[in-house]
This record gives C-alpha cells, sequence and structure tokens, in this order.
C-alpha cells in the first residue's frame, strides 16, 4: 500500500510496520523532527484507528493552546498562595476551568503515539502507549498537577477554613512549566522563526516568572509572619492584610525587581529573621540569573556581529600590508573588493555551504547548477553525457566583484573558467596600454588557450560586474580526458574550430596561430595528417622551453603532445644557422614526423635524437616539451 502524496517532507519518514510499529524511512532523532516546522496531518500516517501522530497539526495546535492555560498556572499559583482566601475565591472558577483542560490533555495522552528512541519506531500499539505513560513519573505528576486540592478541602471542610498546606499543593501546577520549556526548544530548531527573537523571549519570560515568584513568597512571609508590624511590607503599611490585595502585589513586585536589578534603595528591607535568611537565598539566585542572563545576550549579540567583527579585521589587515608593500592604488581596491564580496555576500560561498555535504549530493547540485552552462560552453560540443557528468563534478564556483583581475596576461596556466553569470572583458597590453578585445557573456570561456597550447596566459580578463564563474583545474581537465578518446578528439576539434573564428587582432597577440590556422586549411589537400600532425607552434627558443614545466605523465592521444623540434644535431654549434626549434603536435607515426620536418627545416632527415643524445625509436616514450634533434 503506497502512501498518499504529501505536501511535508516529514509524513514520508515513517510506514507502519506489521507488528503494530510505524517504520521510519530515514534514521532520525525525535528531537530533530520538531525542527521541521511543518505538521503531520494524521491522514498521512497508516496509523491505527483512534491514535494520534505526535506530529499532527490538530495535535500540535492543542498542545500550543495548553502552553498559554500553563503561563496563567504559572501566575495564579504563586498568588493564590501568597494573597490566601481572598485570591481563591475570585479565581476559583477559572481555576477549575483550566485544570478540565490539563484532564482532557492526561486522557488524549493514552492515544498519542511515540517514538521509540532505541528503534527509531513510531509506536501506535494502544497497550504499549498506556504502559509507557502510566509507568513513568509524568503520569502521577500530570494527577497531582491538575487536581484541584484547595476546592476539594474548601467543599469538605467548609467555607470558613482555609488550609495553608492545601495552598502548597496548588504549587504542583508549576509542573506544568515542562510544556513551555518543550515550546521553546522546538521554536529555536525552528528555522521559520528568528533565533535570536526566540532566546530574547525565553530570558525574558524566565526573568519576570522569577520576579513574580520571589515577590508572592515574600509577601506570605509576612503575611503569615505572628507580628505582621515586624515585617518588611508592615513597616510602611501596618494594615497591609486588610488592604487590597493588588496594593500588596505592587509592594511585592517593586520589592522583587529592585532586589533582581542590583538596586537597593532601602525603602523595604528585611526586618526579621525568616525574610533576612529569603533575601540571602534570593540574592544568591538573582547572581546566577544574571550571570546566564547576560552570558545569553553577550553570545547572541556578539553572534550576530562576528561577521562585522572579522571584515573589519581583514580590512585592516589588507590596509596594513598594502602599505608595508606600496601596493599600487588599483591592486588595493581589487583586494578590498573581494574580501567585501566575500563577508558581505557570504551567503553565495557555496562552497562554505557544500563542503561538509556527501560527495553525491555535491554533484548532483553542481549538475542542477552548472549542467546547462556547460553543455552551452563551445569546447564541449559533442562531448559525451558522461564526460560532462564527471567533469561538472570536481567544478568549483567562484564569485568576482566587479573591476577585479581573475586571469593576468602572461601568467602560468593552471585553470579555465566558464562563466555562468555577470559579464567580462578581454584585454591586452601593448607598449604600457591597455587594449580591449572581447566581452564575454554567459556560457563563455577564458583561459582554454593558456591550457590547451600549455603557453602562459595571453589575455588578461577583469570582471566588468559582479560574475560567477566555474573554475576547471588543468591537472584534472588531462586526467579525465585521458580515457575518453573521441570526446578529446571532439574537444580538439571544437578549440581549433573556435580559434578561425577569433577576430583578427585577437590572433595577432598569438604570433604562431597564423602558421597554425595556415596548417588546417591545409588539412583537406593532405587527407593522411589529422589534427595531431599539425603544427601548435612556431618559434620558441632554447631559453623559453627550458623555463617550461616538465609532464612527467603522458598526455592522452585525444590531446596531442607537443615537442620541440630541431634540425641539427644536439652537440653541433650552429651559431650561424638555426638556433631555434619548432614546438609541435607529434603526429601518428616516426615517418609523419621526419616528413613534417622536412617540411620546417627544408631538409629530409633520417635520425632523431633526445637533447641527451639518445636515439628515439618510438613515439610512445616522449612526453610533453621534450626536445628533439632530426637531421
Amino acid at each position: 500500500m503506497s502512501l498518499p502524496e504529501t505536501r511535508s517532507p516529514l509524513p514520508l519518514l515513517f510506514r507502519r510496520h506489521s507488528s503494530g510499529e510505524v517504520r521510519n524511512l530515514a534514521t532520525v532523532s525525535s528531537s530533530l523532527l520538531p525542527a521541521f516546522g511543518t505538521i503531520i496531518d494524521e491522514g498521512y500516517l497508516n496509523l491505527r484507528k483512534y491514535v494520534i501522530a505526535p506530529y499532527d497539526r490538530r495535535y500540535r495546535i492543542w498542545q500550543t493552546f495548553l502552553v498559554v492555560l500553563v503561563v496563567y498556572s504559572a501566575w495564579s499559583s504563586p498568588f493564590e498562595l501568597a494573597f490566601g482566601r481572598k485570591s481563591t475565591k475570585s479565581l476559583m472558577h477559572v481555576d477549575l476551568v483550566v485544570d478540565a483542560f490539563f484532564a482532557v490533555d492526561i486522557i488524549l495522552t493514552f492515544f498519542v503515539a511515540y517514538l521509540d528512541k532505541s528503534t527509531y519506531l513510531l509506536v501506535d500499539d494502544h497497550k504499549k502507549i498506556a504502559i509507557r505513560y502510566v509507568t513513568k513519573l509524568y503520569f502521577p505528576m500530570d494527577i497531582a498537577s491538575t487536581l484541584p486540592f484547595q476546592q476539594i478541602y474548601r467543599i469538605l471542610a467548609g467555607h470558613k477554613h482555609h488550609g495553608q498546606i492545601f495552598g502548597f499543593l496548588n504549587m504542583l501546577r508549576l509542573w506544568r512549566l515542562r510544556r513551555v520549556s518543550e515550546l521553546f526548544t522546538r521554536l529555536e530548531k525552528d528555522t521559520r522563526f528568528s533565533y535570536f527573537g526566540t532566546r530574547l523571549i525565553k530570558l525574558l519570560c524566565v526573568t519576570l516568572f522569577a520576579v513574580h515568584f520571589a515577590g508572592c513568597f515574600y509577601f506570605w512571609l509576612a503575611a503569615h509572619h505572628k507580628t505582621p508590624e515586624n515585617t518588611w511590607i508592615g513597616m510602611q503599611v501596618q494594615d497591609f492584610k486588610d488592604r487590597s490585595i493588588w496594593l500588596g502585589y505592587t509592594y511585592s513586585m517593586y520589592w522583587s525587581i529592585v532586589t533582581l536589578s542590583t538596586v537597593g534603595y532601602g525603602d523595604l528591607h528585611a526586618v526579621n529573621l525568616g525574610e533576612k535568611v529569603f533575601n540571602i537565598f534570593y540574592m544568591l539566585f538573582n547572581i546566577g540569573l544574571t550571570a546566564y542572563i547576560i552570558g545569553n545576550m553577550t553570545n547572541l549579540i556578539v553572534h550576530s556581529a562576528v561577521q562585522t567583527f572579522f571584515l573589519r579585521d581583514a580590512i585592516n589587515e589588507i590596509m596594513r600590508y598594502a602599505s608595508k608593500n606600496r601596493l599600487p592604488e588599483g591592486l588595493k581596491e581589487q583586494m578590498l573588493a573581494h574580501m567585501q564580496l566575500k563577508f558581505k555576500t557570504a551567503e553565495l560561498q557555496q562552497e562554505e555551504v557544500l563542503e561538509d555535504l556527501p560527495k553525491a549530493i555535491r554533484s548532483s547540485i553542481s549538475q542542477h547548477l552548472f549542467r546547462g552552462t556547460v553543455d552551452n560552453a563551445y569546447l564541449f560540443k559533442g562531448v559525451s553525457d558522461d564526460f560532462i557528468t564527471q567533469l561538472i563534478s570536481e567544478m568549483k564556483a567562484e564569485y568576482y566583484p566587479p573591476k577585479v583581475d581573475i586571469i593576468l596576461q602572461n601568467e602560468i596556466p593552471t585553470d579555465f573558467y566558464i562563466l555562468v553569470s555577470g559579464s567580462l572583458e578581454v584585454l591586452t597590453y601593448k607598449n604600457g596600454t591597455e587594449q580591449f578585445l572581447l566581452k564575454l557573456e554567459s556560457a563563455d570561456m577564458v583561459g582554454e588557450i593558456g591550457i590547451m597550447f600549455n603557453i602562459p596566459q595571453p589575455f588578461t580578463v577583469r570582471s566588468r560586474r559582479l560574475s560567477q564563474v566555474i573554475r576547471i583545474s588543468h591537472c584534472y581537465f588531462q586526467q579525465m580526458v585521458q580515457p575518453y578518446d573521441e570526446d578529446g578528439k571532439a574537444i580538439v576539434t571544437n578549440f581549433l574550430q573556435y580559434l578561425k573564428s577569433l577576430k583578427e587582432e585577437v590572433l595577432q597577440d598569438i604570433p604562431y596561430l597564423t602558421e597554425l590556422l595556415g596548417d588546417l586549411n591545409a588539412e583537406h589537400q593532405t587527407p593522411n595528417e589529422g589534427i595531431n600532425n599539425h603544427e601548435v607552434s612556431s618559434y620558441h627558443d632554447n631559453t623559453s622551453t627550458q623555463g617550461r614545466t616538465e609532464i612527467s605523465s603522458p598526455i592522452s592521444s585525444s590531446i596531442p603532445i607537443r615537442v620541440v623540434i630541431h634540425g641539427h644535431h644536439p652537440n653541433e654549434n650552429t651559431m650561424g644557422g638555426e638556433t631555434s626549434g619548432k614546438l609541435i603536435l607529434i603526429p601518428d607515426s616516426i615517418e609523419d614526423l621526419f616528413r613534417l620536418a622536412e617540411k620546417k627545416f627544408g631538409r629530409r632527415g633520417s635520425i632523431m635524437l633526445m637533447a641527451d643524445g639518445s636515439q628515439v625509436e618510438e613515439l610512445s616514450v616522449l612526453r610533453e616539451n621534450d626536445k628533439l634533434h632530426i637531421f
């Protein structure tokens, strides 16, 4: 039997088991369930007849209504104890109605399912529910806090008698305060409510109850002293027992608040021994309560302002660093803009949110956010879905504020980027001046030219406005392409076609591209030569290739290996001849390599040596940026 369609995530957590229990579909602690906020309707759970789900919306409304009655009980119980028969007579009918509601709740508890904390099963068996409730402390305390002891005594003993012991028994109604504590615990976990506001209200309620309870009990001490004139209030109002109860209540609250706040005006002070002893314990309690309130308020305020503190410290550190190292004003502004973006828009920093999630969830989120952008990127047109899925799972999202450099011209290529949102501009520097080349929009790529050719980045890329990019590591990209030969060839084809579409002013900043595109045009006349037979770079001297990072592992055949070829013996002095080499892509065979060398150097070679003089017989032993001498 399938579960009905739900409006809340919680109904999917449980299903009734054949043994009279409801089995959960996810292991969730019962203390966390109230945090969801959305309440389960009884119809969503396949419970037994006459069983109430503990998170049923109607049952939760009932529990909330009882909390209002608890507030009344917390006020009336100390009040009736302090002011005796007058207060009890006026509030008796209200107390009976309130007690009747809690009596109904005791009956309902025998029909409310409970979550077994050891097995995380929702139990709906009537017998188990009753045994659990009766055998715990809750049942006798609920009964004791509901029975109207004082009213029963008045009926049995007559209206002229008033037993003080039953006034203290009415204080058992304060047991109901646990419902208020449970309510605040649930609200603190519910993200729909402000945690700061909930904690603030909780602290206020604790303070008001402490003031009310202490004031009422202090008045009770004075009212039951053998010489009322020798009390804290009798010194001010001699006939206070015959005056209005609200006059005594006002004096009591005034004394309690003044004492709690440690003001101590001295107009109301302890007179007899009992009052002095009570003051001692009350002031000791005030010390703990004040520390608790101050500690909580400090924690809440500091927690809300901690990001501001960190931002100010970070900005001061940047200012000191820039001043100490005499950084240019523009660079300092970029540093400050990036730091302000990090703190002021912290919710945009996705890595901070995703770092604690499992890899499968992170991958699913990345697929949802970036799949459309990657599919529209020119470099990945026609590649397989499997390749795209694995590539996206390792992409990193970053945000850049306006006018911040993302890539610097001539820096070593380590990553390339796909623009998700925002706008970027491509710049180049000539003769010390900055020139605008291109404007990039969503799904455009930057940095891939330096990665594909393994050369310093030919352009500077700068954000025009707040932009989000996804970053792809060079090393990870190479590892990804290795097992996907067809996808690698498609990527190279897309890249070379993109080079053909570039504007002439862009191509001029990469001199060897002109010769490369000329070779691509000759491809149609030489069908035996594929993409791997074309020259990538035309002119690099020995010193520039020596500074290049060596790749220790073979590059996939899908992305051709690049080597530097020379037309002379490695030990030959070529002062009067050619002193530089050609950076090319390795062809499919040694014969094709000799043919390509003949085309570049004008003479046919038959021997191929490495820089150390060792002879090369197989192309598979070559690595990225190896130097070959063909003569």
